[in-house]
C-alpha cells in the first residue's frame, strides 16, 4: 500500500535529526498532536505506451519481463522469518460455517513470500505471475493480460508492466470486480534502521501478498457461485513502484481504468472492492472513508459491513477511521465503476511494520484471511 499524503519520504540523515530535535521541542513545550489523518499519494500513471488483448488462457509471460533488475537478486529469496501462525477453527454465526480455508489462504501467503520481493519488471514478478496464472487457471478460471509499460522512476526506462485479469461466469453480462495489487514497493522505507530504508528487503506478506492469497483462495469458492453477477479478479502492477516523493502511484489501475474507458466492453461492472492489508493478525477494518462517502460507493459499503455483522465478524467496525488513497480511487473516478476499499490501516501498534522489514507472514493471521474471505463471498452470494 502506498505512502499516506502527510508522510515525508526521504530517508536522509538530516531529516532524521531534524524530526528528533522537533519531538524534544513539543515534549519540552507540553504540546500534543492529534493522530495524522492517513491516506496515499495521489498520482498519475506516467504510461509511455502499450496494448491491451482480449481474455484468453494462459499466456507466454517472458515477453513481460526483462532481465534481472540491479534492486532484486536472481536467486529465489526466501524470507527467515516464515514460521507458521497459530491456528484458530474460523469463526460461524449460528449454524452457518465459514467456507473459507484459512489456513490454504496463509500457505498461499507464504508460497507468494518465499519468492522473495515482487517488484514490478523483476524476476520476482515473473516468478508470481507464473504461480498464478497455474493456480486459477486449474481452479477453471479463464487467465488473461493487460501489458503496458511504464517509467521507471529512477532510471527513466520503460518497464514492462502486466496486470493479471481472471474470469469466472463469463456469461453474465452484469458483473463484479474483485481487486489487489500484486507488485511490492522497492524499499522498506519507513523502517526503523535508517540504513534499511535505501537499502533493506521489502517482503510485503500483508501489504501485497495478503489480498493476492485471499484471492486464491476465493478462487476455490468461485465455480459454485450462484450469483446472478459474474466475477473478474483483477491483479493490478505498479501499485507502488515507488522510491520517493512525487512518483505516480496506481499505474496498473489507472491503465485498466483507461482502458475499461476507451475500449468498451460487451459487460459493466455493478460493483468493485479492493482488498489491501487484509492479513493482520490484529485484525481491524474500519470503513474507508472516500468508500463511505462518495454517494455511488455508500450502499456498497453498507451493505459489506452488514453482511459482516449478520456473520458475527466483529472485525470489521461500522465507522470511518482512515481516509486512504489506494486502487479503489482510480477505478471509481475515472472507469466509474462504483468501487470501496476493505482496508486494515494499523498494522501494528502506531502502524510500525507497515513499509518496514517487520511486514512478514508471522505477522499475519489465516484467521483474519478467512473472516474477511467469508464476508466476501457471503456479499457476493447474496448482493442482490
Amino acid at each position: 500500500m502506498s505512502e499516506p499524503e502527510n508522510v515525508w519520504r526521504n530517508n536522509l540523515p538530516e531529516l532524521v535529526l531534524l524530526a528528533s530535535v522537533g519531538m524534544i521541542g513539543l515534549l519540552l513545550l507540553g504540546g500534543t498532536r492529534s493522530p495524522a489523518q492517513r491516506g496515499k499519494t495521489p498520482g498519475g500513471a506516467n504510461v509511455v505506451g502499450g496494448t491491451a488483448g482480449p481474455p484468453r488462457r494462459i499466456n507466454d509471460l517472458s515477453s513481460s519481463v526483462p532481465a534481472r533488475s540491479a534492486s532484486e537478486p536472481a536467486k529465489l529469496l526466501v524470507d527467515a522469518d516464515v514460521r507458521f501462525a497459530e491456528w484458530t477453527t474460523p469463526v460461524s454465526a449460528g449454524s452457518q460455517a465459514n467456507p473459507i480455508d484459512g489456513q490454504r489462504a496463509y500457505e498461499y501467503l507464504k508460497q507468494i513470500c518465499a519468492i522473495g520481493p515482487r517488484i514490478s519488471g523483476t524476476p520476482g514478478m515473473q516468478r508470481q505471475q507464473q504461480l498464478l496464472a497455474e493456480h486459477f487457471d486449474k481452479l477453471g478460471g479463464t487467465v488473461a493480460w493487460q501489458r503496458f509499460r511504464a517509467r521507471h522512476p529512477r532510471s527513466g526506462q520503460p518497464v514492462p508492466m502486466a496486470n493479471l485479469l481472471v474470469h469466472w461466469h463469463a456469461d453474465r453480462q452484469r458483473r463484479i470486480l474483485l481487486c489487489a495489487h500484486y507488485d511490492t514497493r522497492p524499499l522498506p522505507d519507513r523502517d526503523r534502521n535508517p540504513g534499511r530504508r535505501v537499502s533493506g528487503r521489502f517482503l510485503g506478506a500483508n501489504d501485497g501478498a495478503s489480498g493476492v492469497a485471499l484471492l486464491m483462495e476465493l478462487g476455490h469458492q468461485m465455480p459454485q457461485l450462484d450469483s446472478p453477477y459474474g466475477v473478474d479478479f483483477l491483479l493490478v502492477d505498479g501499485e507502488e513502484l515507488v522510491y520517493g516523493r512525487g512518483d505516480p502511484y496506481f499505474l496498473g489501475s489507472e491503465w485498466f481504468a483507461r482502458q475499461y474507458v476507451q475500449q468498451p466492453l460487451p459487460y459493466t461492472y455493478r460493483w468493485g472492492v479492493v482488498l489491501d492489508m487484509v492479513a493482520d493478525a490484529d485484525l481491524q477494518i474500519f470503513q474507508e472513508k472516500n468508500s463511505l462517502w462518495w454517494r455511488d460507493t455508500r450502499p456498497l459499503v453498507e451493505q459489506i459491513w452488514s453482511t459482516a455483522a449478520r456473520l458475527g465478524v466483529k472485525e470489521f467496525v461500522a465507522r470511518p477511521k482512515h481516509d486512504v488513497r489506494d486502487d479503489h480511487v482510480k477505478l471509481r473516478n475515472i472507469a466509474k465503476i462504483p468501487t470501496c476499499n476493505i482496508i486494515d490501516f494499523d498494522f501494528g501498534a502506531n502502524n510500525r511494520y507497515w513499509h518496514t522489514e517487520a511486514d512478514t507472514p508471522s505477522k499475519c493471521s489465516g484467521e483474519s484471511l478467512a473472516k474477511v474471505g467469508w464476508v466476501v463471498y457471503e456479499w457476493l452470494r447474496t448482493t442482490p
